[in-house]
């Protein structure tokens, strides 16, 4: 009986201390490059109850860069297209998750233990005020770094055989592993950090993206 207490005090352990770092170390600021300069782009973040896109401004750059999504079905050369939209995730769980009545307990558990990566593109016109809808200003050298790093995440510029969520977006292999440990937020953080852009240590829930974000990024 003793063992068998240990056993289910230290399963309980598990989810109280992945808890508390997801919320202490969004307020460390994680290693990173300094890119710092003056503000010259703005870039866009879009959060949901379990997960952040990142809006990039469709530049002539971000255009050509990223054209190859239009045989995709992702109208990047729309003329009323002004922004990228980028999410990380698992292959299970992130293309089935149109919405959580789709969510099934295989794709959760799947996620959670290991699953490969996909990301995400599609487009939007003007931005509405949202609630969830943040923006932060950029350096020249951080947009850039930024850009490159989402653009080498593309593992394939051939799209899944899967559908998007909005009928301008497409899903593609993507570089890299998802799990808990390493779960969509946890890689926008990474992005952020390899691009210079001040962001906590692990970021792994929605709510470690809003913390990190009023910490690190304020003015």
């Amino acid at each position: 009986m003793r063992h068998l207490r240990r056993l289910l005090a230290a399963l309980l352990a598990i989810p109280a201390l992945y808890l508390v770092a997801s919320l202490v170390l969004p307020l460390i600021p994680g290693p990173g490059p300094d890119l710092s300069g003056p503000p010259a782009r703005q870039i866009g973040l879009l959060q949901g109850p379990i997960h952040t896109d990142i809006l990039l401004p469709l530049t002539p750059e971000a255009r050509a860069r990223f054209a190859f999504a239009e045989a995709a079905g992702v109208p990047v050369n729309h003329p009323d297209a002004q922004w990228l939209v980028f999410g990380w995730g698992s292959a299970a769980f992130y293309t089935t998750a149109g919405s959580y009545a789709d969510i099934t307990a295989s794709a959760v558990l799947t996620a959670a233990t290991g699953d490969d990566a996909v990301i995400r593109v599609g487009v939007l016109g003007s931005l509405p005020p949202l609630e969830n809808l943040s923006f932060l200003r950029l350096s020249e050298a951080q947009f850039q770094a930024l850009l490159d790093l989402t653009s080498a995440t593309f593992a394939s510029d051939r799209p899944l055989a899967r559908p998007g969520f909005t009928g301008t977006d497409a899903f593609f292999p993507a570089d890299g592993h998802f799990s808990a440990l390493r779960t969509c937020n946890v890689w926008l953080g990474e992005t952020f950090r390899a691009s210079g852009i001040p962001f906590g240590l692990w970021t792994p829930a929605n709510w470690s993206v809003t913390l990190s974000l009023w910490v690190n990024t304020q003015p």
